[in-house]
């Protein structure tokens, strides 16, 4: 007997266009594999989720497709893998708006004081002065206020307000870490789909645990820019990004 029809807030014909994006532009880019969603940031509902490479759920299911079931086994790029949810990775840039946000709730800065890259910041080295500990921006951006550094993705912008550089005080591990939690980011969302990833926050606490060392100004600078063992998902940063566009309200997707 034929059941009741199931309605999904998910558009397969848009579903469907996402992925052949995200496989054309990977294979473009020698990227092994993608994945992408799109959310409704008002109520939460799923418009288009998907993860390359996938497998064809019909064969998996008939099972006497040997051969390409097999190649779904061995494929190092994991098609059972939905990278949404179940795939943690590096943020990367993504995060400085969290740190903007961060820095300007804790008054930390004046969003429109002029912070000038050059391309890198040098911090002294008091064990050996002759090599000093540098930090270094994707190119030298000159002057910026903090619009412009959010545009540019200024590296040497967000080293200063994370962690301090000069005479510009910074918000610190502490505060910087308690903020990207409060936009989810280190702990699940609730999506009703298995094998969802928590991720990594870095933190002193994390470090000892994992590398039994102490924490440092230059993990504080990677952690500001979204490196140093830090871990999201997409749907995290996909939740993260909702709450700045819908006026700060962190939704279950």
């Amino acid at each position: 007997i034929s059941g009741d029809p199931l309605y999904l807030s998910i558009d397969a014909e848009l579903s469907e266009a996402t992925y052949q994006i995200i496989s054309t532009s990977s294979a473009q880019a020698g990227f092994r594999s993608g994945a992408g969603a799109i959310m409704d940031v008002h109520t939460g509902e799923l418009i288009a989720l998907t993860s390359f490479p996938s497998y064809d759920p019909e064969v998996m299911a008939d099972g006497h497709e040997v051969e390409i079931i097999d190649s779904y086994n061995h494929d190092d790029r994991l098609p059972f893998l939905n990278k949404v949810v179940g795939g943690a990775y590096t943020p990367g840039s993504i995060v400085k708006p969290f740190v903007a946000y961060a820095a300007l709730s804790e008054k930390t800065i004046d969003p429109n004081k002029v912070i000038v890259s050059t391309g890198e910041i040098v911090v002294p080295n008091p064990y050996n002065p002759s090599n000093p500990s540098r930090f270094t921006d994707w190119r030298a951006h000159g002057a910026m206020t903090m619009r412009e550094a959010i545009a540019f993705s200024s590296n040497v912008y967000f080293y200063t307000i994370g962690g301090g550089y000069g005479d510009q005080k910074g918000l610190g591990i502490t505060k910087m870490s308690e903020y990207y939690r409060e936009f989810g980011l280190g702990s699940t969302t609730g999506i009703n789909i298995a094998e969802e990833q928590a991720g990594v926050v870095p933190d002193p606490a994390w470090k000892k645990a994992v590398f039994n060392d102490d924490w440092r100004l230059g993990d504080t600078y990677f952690t500001s820019i979204g490196q140093f063992g830090f871990l999201t998902t997409p749907i995290q940063m996909l939740r993260a990004y909702s709450a700045l566009a819908n006026g700060g309200y962190l939704i279950e997707p």
